[in-house]
């Protein structure tokens, strides 16, 4: 049984073999891409669970390769780089990227992250609507959707995640730590920025004014707040 369908993006040969031999056998499926622009017409061909892009790559590179499928796609991105600044880091999550891995990477390590972004939270069930209004804002869980006015703009997997989960914890201060292991895993805790870039997409989706957020609170130094309309 597949674990998933991987298109490993990366214009080193030894690297592209060494991850298809892991990744094989660890029974996901692998495709191999040589560069952004060639990531970008397999993924309009063909549909993928994950894809592993590398950032350093001639011609199109990778934080260019990350926007352009993420404006045309919802498949998850783990970026590989040898770089590891924070700036770089916030660079790839605000690219569209779910995670991001610096080389040299163990397989362990690389397994981890893969399963991570792969993971969904699993939906309320308990009288879970459909759609949540926050005022001149709709949630459509369902199409995976937010409208706001005239606008309508699609979450991503991690997007709906996060947001599900704070859902299900309205009007309450919930910590970095426990929204990272929610919705990433146990093995997070620590990457607040990922909270930060997150949030702040978040907030331009679903906030009249991002700036001035209504619903999507952040509480300094403690965590974040999803603050749901008084019923009349």
């Amino acid at each position: 049984m597949s674990a998933g369908r991987v298109l490993v993006v990366d214009d080193d040969p030894q690297i592209r073999r060494a991850m298809r031999t892991t990744l094989t056998a660890n029974a996901y499926e692998v495709s191999v891409a040589r560069s952004g622009e060639e990531a970008l017409e397999q993924i309009r061909r063909e549909k993928y669970d994950l894809v592993l892009l590398d950032v350093n790559m001639p011609g199109m590179g990778g934080f260019e390769a990350c926007h352009e499928i993420r404006a045309g796609s919802e498949v998850a991105i783990i970026m590989l780089t040898v770089r590891n600044a924070e700036k770089d880091k916030v660079e790839a999550l605000d690219a569209g990227a779910d995670d991001y891995i610096t080389k040299p990477f163990g397989t362990p390590e690389l397994l981890a992250r893969i399963r991570a972004v792969l993971r969904r939270v699993p939906a309320a069930t308990e009288s879970s609507p459909g759609r949540l209004d926050l005022g001149e804002v709709e949630i459509d869980w369902e199409a995976r959707q937010v409208k706001c006015g005239k606008r309508a703009t699609r979450l991503t997997p991690k997007e709906l995640d996060l947001l599900r989960y704070m859902t299900a914890h309205p009007n309450k201060t919930i910590s970095h730590r426990q929204l990272l292991q929610a919705v990433w895993g146990p093995d997070y805790g620590e990457e607040v920025e990922y909270l930060r870039v997150f949030v702040n997409r978040l907030r331009r989706k679903l906030e009249p004014d991002p700036l001035e957020p209504r619903y999507l609170l952040t509480e300094p130094w403690a965590g974040y707040r999803l603050r749901l309309p008084e019923k009349e």
